[in-house]
């Protein structure tokens, strides 16, 4: 995209990207501020790191907030809210399964709520999990999964799974206008080697000279 008509699609627009110093979150920033957009990040740095967005700050539109959204979030005007927020690390998602359950859950909630309030749009960062085991290969959008709710990684799956469910309901009831993508396997600058996931495990082992399984 030609970077002056990104500008003018985006200036004078507020974005609120939950998860923004992540990963993913802190490319979607850097995009959302190319664009000539004013965002707001929120993230409480379980797993983003404030250096992915430190060079943002310079734009003049850029801020971070430190927060955890499964307790809430900046009650402010936003055209657009990105929500991003959630560990998708196996080892980290883990750690505190009830922690991942209620920032997918709850966090959700506070994104559609806002938007509510706010008239924003909201997109919704979901995953590949959601379909479980799949017996499927490769999986539809209309495949319904193969599913566990309790299983050790059921705090995240199944967390996404409602995340889903919240944001269709809120289409249903409110008429919120939300956009959903599964995200399936990704890599590249700034995801964490200790991630936990196929990709980033093969390229350590790689590295370190042991047999790929």
């Amino acid at each position: 995209m030609n970077d002056r008509v990104a500008i003018e699609t985006r200036a004078g627009q507020r974005m609120l990207v939950t998860g923004g110093a992540g990963f993913l979150g802190s490319y979607v920033c850097e995009r959302l501020v190319m664009e000539g957009a004013h965002v707001v990040c929120v993230d409480n740095l379980l797993t983003g790191r404030k250096l992915n967005v430190a060079d943002l700050k310079a734009s003049g539109r850029f801020e971070f907030l430190k927060a955890d959204v499964s307790l809430g979030l900046p009650q402010i005007q936003v055209d657009e809210i990105w929500n991003l927020a959630c560990a998708a690390s196996p080892p980290t998602y883990q750690i505190d399964p009830v922690h991942t359950m209620m920032t997918n859950v709850l966090g959700m909630n506070h994104c559609l709520a806002l938007a509510r309030k706010t008239g924003a749009r909201v997109f919704q960062a979901s995953t590949s999990e959601i379909y479980g085991d799949p017996g499927v290969h490769p999986q539809m959008e209309t495949y319904r999964g193969n599913v566990s709710t309790i299983g050790p990684r059921a705090c995240y799956d199944e967390g996404k799974r409602a995340a889903e469910t919240l944001c269709y309901d809120y289409y249903r009831a409110h008429g919120i206008d939300v956009r959903v993508a599964r995200i399936f396997n990704t890599y590249g600058p700034r995801m964490s080697p200790r991630d936990g996931r196929v990709i980033s495990n093969f390229i350590v082992g790689a590295l370190n000279g042991e047999p790929l399984e």
